[in-house]
């Protein structure tokens, strides 16, 4: 849907809409980022990738309970050197952002990972530091505000494109995280990456995942995601990209009300398919019309002044 109402810049990036595909579904193939995009999606992000192909975990990797989905898939990939076919793939076919999600185990990592992302055609790169069930990446560099800064200035240096930094809930303070964040140079934050949760089958008494723990996503983490932008935007001046629990046009409103100039949108997708994004853009539009809101621009942190 192009409606000038509904375009985003965010961090230099130009949006017709404020949704975006979240990191971690469908994000491989150029034909599926594809056919984000043409549900609706104003950009879309691709699955984690990092230095060195990486399978992950066995299965089970995903358990669906009744809030929600707990995964621990253990950031599967096939490595950025074979992932920039991919990256080039895409970009021949998309008509929106391409964002690509990066992680690594030290600041070079990322840093080597986002240059060769950024070569090969990404428009934007977003840093996974919240990643809860990876040891010695993800939330461990999440969670140390010295740590996440010299990964960030690390790639700062590497490249000129935009630096999303996508954060964790499992922390006693995010907007102290967000805040070291955009100070060694962050252009914007995502807010939430998954919830530490796991499942237990109680008939063999032992944990479902392979892993035992994972990350809840899904609606049950809506609440404690609008709490974080909301915690985020009073800290930082940078743009938000709300990510959590969203399944409609009202959950996403809420997110940009709380400070989010766009949101992401991800376990929603099994539910309602591609679609679920043009049914969002198409909410969102008529409640701006209805409130007389003449940009979505408008409603960006709302909550704060009302």
């Amino acid at each position: 849907m192009k409606n000038k109402s509904l375009k985003v810049n965010l961090a230099g990036l130009s949006l017709e809409n404020p949704t975006m595909l979240t990191s971690g579904i469908l994000g491989y193939s150029a034909l599926t980022l594809k056919s984000i995009a043409e549900g609706g999606a104003g950009a879309v992000v691709t699955k984690s990738v990092g230095l060195k192909p990486r399978r992950g975990y066995a299965n089970p990797t995903v358990v669906q309970v009744d809030c929600g989905l707990v995964n621990a898939v253990g950031l599967p990939n096939p490595g950025i050197d074979e992932f920039v076919k991919d990256i080039r793939e895409a970009k021949a076919v998309l008509t929106v952002p391409l964002i690509v999600s990066v992680y690594g185990f030290s600041a070079e990592e990322y840093a080597w990972v986002a240059e060769k992302a950024v070569k090969a055609g990404a428009d934007a790169v977003e840093l996974n530091v919240s990643c809860p069930h990876v040891k010695e990446t993800g939330i461990e560099i999440g969670q140390n505000p010295m740590v996440l800064a010299e990964v960030v200035r690390e790639v700062k240096r590497a490249m000129e494109k935009p630096v999303f930094v996508k954060l964790s809930p499992n922390v006693a303070d995010i907007a102290e995280i967000a805040e070291a964040a955009v100070k060694a140079g962050a252009d914007a934050i995502t807010a939430i990456n998954t919830v530490k949760a796991m499942a237990i089958d109680i008939e063999t008494a032992k944990p479902i995942l392979s892993n035992k723990r994972g990350g809840l996503s899904g609606h049950a983490i809506k609440p404690i995601a609008v709490r974080c932008v909301y915690d985020i935007y009073e800290k930082v001046k940078k743009p938000i990209i709300g990510c959590g629990g969203i399944t409609s046009w009202q959950d996403a409103v809420e997110f940009m009300l709380a400070g989010a100039s766009a949101v992401q949108i991800g376990t929603a997708i099994a539910l309602k398919g591609p679609g679920v994004f043009k049914s969002v853009v198409m909410g969102i539009n008529t409640y701006l019309k209805r409130k007389g809101f003449r940009s979505v621009n408008e409603i960006v942190g709302l909550a704060h002044r009302s």
